[in-house]
């Protein structure tokens, strides 16, 4: 017979009680034990200040981040009521710090105690209070200074209350998140600066001052106009269009058996070709997965930019619909909303859920949009025009994808021989080699001078094309550089508009552990190596990055004394072997790769213990690409200016015979 556990009965079941309630479990409050939930914490308390100031009490708050990762915030608000309330027959302490559940975000009798409460049914300041290693409260109102002090969710030493004569009513919370219930309680500044900067966004003419000990620099935050400053702060002057802002607000609920509650919206957004951006705020609460205003913004734009365009006939005959991707890629919007009943997904308030709220604003949008779009007709066609391009932009470059996948994907073999290349024995990755070399009589000559087990060789017939100038289109009908990527077999990296990736690129089905580019050592050499090299940046920059590609360097010189000959790869070189040699000697410029012995070809280029590679380093991306438009691009002015000013740096190695 199976044995029954006697210990579990009716005794076994228990509760978390008091402040084991948080500390046991933050991440149910918090929504995590780490350095999130110590995040979350810090926003509790923020919030309820920031309640106050939107009220109306008080415009300035000021955040301290102290060196021990303690943080203290001081607002002006009314201050938080501790003293004894009659109703419940407790201390409103107690309530406050003390109760979950608790707090002045309910309702009192005139409706509500605040309009729009970014901060949760007096939730946030208690479990902060519980997950702290000790916290310290300080109260002015009603003539009074009143004084808290909490150890590990305990209180210690009760409500000390004195007379005082203060300027302005207000609380001062300084707390340290415990490390015996959050495994990481250093914030980093960058987190305050990205909260305090997006809640002034929000919060417009509030003034947000953060203080930071460690490195004693203060950091203010304020946007008079709120999020349509903000908007042009982040166009830049490079919006095509005005920022447009428009505001409202309602009554509704999301079911018929539920009670009505108040919703204000705002919105703001302007299109711009050079940057792009959707963020999403509720009470103050940026909501980084959006929820109700994500569905309504795209359900809005959507529709109304499409029922122009058919209007309009703008669609080709059989043209698919637009997607929203094709609307975001030149949209920069702002939506700001507040309700007093608000549906989170969880205490994280990442997103929230009102029916109400997504129907109110998709209605709004819509009706604002129709609007303008017969208002302003030439604005509206840029839109439309812009949105066009960016859609048939995207297909264009998904069917590129597509293609590419299809043209570079499966194995090497004989049904997907590549013309010219010539393998290598060993599958050992990490040996194998592969030199991309100048046209077919470098290929015959390092065919026969090369070690097969390891050495691969693929020809590059004729001029690369430049790839810095053309599109991918272009790139990808050249069989030189199809043959090239399929023999690399890693695939290539497609950058489209805003940094979206359309790519076929994994770097572990790279074939080669060096990828090395050999070319004759003259001024058409050196064309081929950097339109190589162009390619690789444009296409495969990873390979760069990851130290895979390298330049074999060939010899200028043979310089023959006697029976031994040495070899020059550069005018000084040569000047410094002639002062070292005695008697009779010849010296013979280099042929190209194609004329050379294989015996010399081994020694020079390709043996792995006398040969010269150059490993391409990665550099700051941005550096490298302004390098490769001066010396490559279209600024014809630029290229002859960097010439004059760096000319000589580079004259020992020019090729004057």
């Amino acid at each position: 017979m199976k044995k029954v556990n006697e210990t579990y009965g009716n005794e076994s079941i228990s509760s978390l009680k008091g402040a084991d309630r948080v500390r046991k479990r933050p991440s149910v409050i918090f929504g995590s034990d780490g350095l999130d939930g110590s995040k979350h914490s810090f926003f509790e308390i923020l919030s309820n200040s920031i309640d106050e100031a939107r009220e109306g009490y008080g415009k300035e708050i000021t955040i301290i981040k102290h060196k021990d990762f303690s943080i203290t915030i001081i607002d002006n608000g009314r201050g938080v009521p501790v003293d004894y309330n009659n109703s419940e027959k407790k201390y409103n302490w107690e309530l406050v710090f003390c109760e979950l559940y608790a707090g002045g975000k309910y309702k009192n009798n005139d409706g509500e105690n605040y309009e729009y409460s970014l901060g949760l049914n007096g939730l946030g300041t208690c479990a902060t209070q519980y997950s702290s290693e000790y916290m310290d409260v300080e109260v002015f109102r009603d003539g009074y200074k009143y004084s808290l002090h909490f150890e590990k969710g305990e209180n210690i030493g009760g409500l000390i209350k004195e007379k005082f004569d203060y300027k302005k009513t207000g609380t001062i919370h300084k707390w340290k998140p415990d490390l015996d219930v959050f495994t990481d309680i250093d914030i980093p500044i960058e987190h305050f600066m990205d909260v305090l900067k997006r809640q002034s966004i929000v919060n417009s003419g509030l003034k947000f001052v953060l203080i930071d000990e460690n490195t004693e620099i203060t950091h203010e935050y304020i946007y008079e106009n709120g999020i349509k400053d903000y908007l042009e702060e982040i166009n830049n002057e490079k919006n095509f269009t005005d920022v447009l802002f428009f505001s409202k607000e309602g009554r509704g609920k999301d079911r018929e058996d539920k009670s009505e509650y108040k919703v204000k919206v705002e919105i703001a957004f302007s299109f711009n070709n050079e940057v792009n951006l959707l963020e999403y705020y509720h009470n103050s609460s940026y909501l980084e997965y959006g929820g109700s205003p994500d569905k309504a913004v795209k359900q809005a734009f959507i529709y109304e930019i499409d029922k122009y365009i058919k209007r309009e006939n703008k669609y080709t005959k059989n043209e698919k619909k637009i997607s929203f991707i094709d609307i975001q890629d030149s949209l920069v919007l702002v939506t700001n909303s507040f309700s007093t009943v608000t549906s989170y997904e969880n205490q994280t308030k990442k997103a929230i859920t009102n029916k109400f709220i997504q129907e109110f604003m998709s209605s709004f949008i819509k009706s604002k949009l129709e609007i303008f779009f017969i208002e302003n007709k030439d604005v509206a066609d840029k839109i439309i025009n812009q949105v066009l391009i960016n859609k048939r932009s995207r297909e264009k470059a998904e069917k590129t994808r597509l293609n590419l996948k299809k043209t570079l994907g499966g194995k090497l073999d004989v049904t997907n021989r590549v013309k010219k290349f010539v393998d290598c024995r060993t599958k050992e990755t990490e040996k194998r080699e592969i030199y991309v070399v100048e046209g077919d009589s470098a290929l015959g000559a390092c065919k026969l001078a090369r070690d097969s087990e390891f050495q691969a060789i693929m020809p590059v017939r004729g001029k690369i094309l430049n790839c810095l100038k053309a599109d991918y289109d272009k790139i990808f009908k050249s069989e030189i550089i199809i043959d090239l990527l399929k023999v690399l077999g890693c695939g290539v990296e497609i950058k489209t508009k805003h940094n979206k990736d359309l790519e076929t690129f994994n770097l572990d089905n790279l074939r080669w552990d060096k990828v090395i580019i050999c070319t004759d050592a003259d001024v058409d050499g050196f064309q081929i190596r950097t339109l190589i090299l162009t390619m690789f940046q444009r296409l495969t920059p990873s390979l760069i990055n990851n130290n895979k590609i390298f330049i074999a360097e060939t010899p200028l010189f043979e310089i023959t004394s006697g029976k031994k000959t040495h070899f020059a790869y550069s005018e000084k070189e040569k000047q410094d072997i002639l002062s070292k040699l005695k008697g009779k000697y010849t010296i013979q410029r280099s042929k190209g790769l194609g004329e050379n012995e294989p015996d010399m070809m081994w020694e020079t280029t390709m043996c792995p213990t006398s040969r010269r590679l150059i490993e391409v380093e990665p550099e700051n991306e941005e550096d490298t690409m302004n390098m490769f438009n001066i010396l490559l691009g279209d600024n014809l002015s630029g290229r002859k200016e960097f010439i004059a000013d760096n000319g000589e740096k580079y004259i020992e190695q020019i090729d004057i015979s």
